[in-house]
């Protein structure tokens, strides 16, 4: 069955990279999403079948295969073909109304997060917001259908209907509630998994430190990628949306594989330091030069390429003394046990200097290395000359 899925997504995807370029870029670009979402889904599909999550990525994957390949196909009956081609209505309808299905799906990964296993309590929640998601999703094709008939369709672009008022009256008032019931379900969600952050030890508390770490990253994302596309313009701005955006979609199910996988599992709080240190430096280095260039040029009125190159040694002579000062800082905080074992380190260190009884050392030894590194066996050989 994943190979069945894989392959249909190996389908679609094709036939959205070719009905793209038959529609001149038409279409939302989303098949690079479907496509490594499905190869993170079938690698848990695969090891885990019993796992709904791979599964469920996989079935994500399909319907961002078929949400970008229904708005290619817009593109091209209503642009190239004057609306002759079947199915175009209805291509039009998907791509209008159903990228709410992207958004209501992604939180169950969260739910789910990491056996799929749920208690019965938490099974009423998941209904709840499932009977949500299916009166949204009706309600938008309901809306969107009503809105169609009697009318011209113009599609843009994307797919995506150009006359789309959208749910008005009584009936726009309720379809805002159930719109707003959604974050509560998504706070519920979360609110699951840090009571099982406050419960777990060990490998499922590592797990959830990688679910934790992607969910930041997406959200993080997420907004800057809607950030950079609506309040910038030009060629820089949205190749830094893009770049947002697809660290936003990716992080997440990454970050999920890993932690059902168990794969470098124990590696999240190094990558977790090393990350914010270096997005600390990185910030503290580029504001400092920034604000020489600031200083020299606008302030003491300095216009030579000396003063920025000046700066940018500046900044380059920084930058290893400011991570090492950052990463110990960060370590302290966030990658406790490092910190705590280069502390016990340089402790053992000092002592071994003015050691002189080999007994003694010996035990030291055995010692630092149980506290440090805690082996479940430690064995000393030491060479007899004489």
């Amino acid at each position: 069955m994943a190979l069945a899925l894989g392959a249909l997504i190996l389908v679609l995807v094709a036939l959205d990279v070719l009905l793209g370029y038959a529609a001149h870029g038409g279409g939302a670009g989303l098949w690079f999403v479907a496509l490594l979402i499905a190869v993170l889904g079938l690698v848990i599909a695969r090891r885990q079948p019993a796992n709904p999550l791979g599964w469920l990525l996989m079935g994500f994957s399909v319907w961002v295969a078929l949400y970008d390949l229904a708005g290619g196909y817009a593109v091209l009956d209503y642009h190239l073909h004057h609306g002759d081609l079947p199915l175009g209505p209805a291509a039009a309808l998907i791509a209008s109304e159903l990228w709410i299905v992207m958004f209501l799906a992604l939180p169950l990964v969260v739910l789910l997060f990491p056996d799929g296993r749920l208690p019965s309590r938490w099974r009423m929640v998941l209904w709840g917001y499932l009977a949500i998601c299916a009166l949204l999703i009706a309600a938008l094709l309901g809306f969107g259908a009503w809105d169609m008939a009697g009318t011209p369709i113009v599609v843009t672009g994307k797919g995506q209907l150009v006359n789309n008022p959208g749910p008005s009256g009584a009936a726009g008032i309720a379809f805002v509630i159930l719109l707003a019931a959604v974050p509560v379900f998504w706070a519920l969600f979360v609110a699951r998994q840090v009571l099982s952050w406050r419960r777990a030890t060990g490998e499922r508390r590592a797990q959830l430190k990688w679910l934790m770490a992607g969910s930041a990253v997406t959200v993080a994302g997420l907004a800057g990628g809607v950030l950079f596309g609506t309040t910038s313009s030009g060629a820089l701005a949205t190749v830094l949306s893009n770049v947002s955006l697809a660290f936003g979609v990716f992080s997440l199910p990454v970050s999920i594989c890993i932690g059902i996988l168990k794969y470098h599992l124990y590696d999240i709080d190094r990558i977790i330091s090393r990350t914010l240190a270096y997005a600390i430096v990185t910030g503290l280095l580029v504001g400092g030069y920034a604000g020489l260039v600031l200083l020299a040029t606008r302030v003491l009125s300095f216009h030579t390429p000396v003063v920025v190159a000046a700066s940018t040694l500046a900044a380059a002579a920084l930058f290893n003394p400011l991570r090492r000062r950052v990463q110990r800082a960060v370590d302290r905080r966030f990658n406790r046990a490092r910190y705590d074992a280069d502390r016990t380190i340089a402790a053992f260190a000092a002592r071994l200097q003015d050691a002189v009884d080999l007994d003694s050392v010996r035990a030291d030894l055995a010692g630092t290395v149980h506290q440090a590194l805690e082996p479940a066996h430690v064995s000393v050989w030491i060479s007899q000359r004489g």
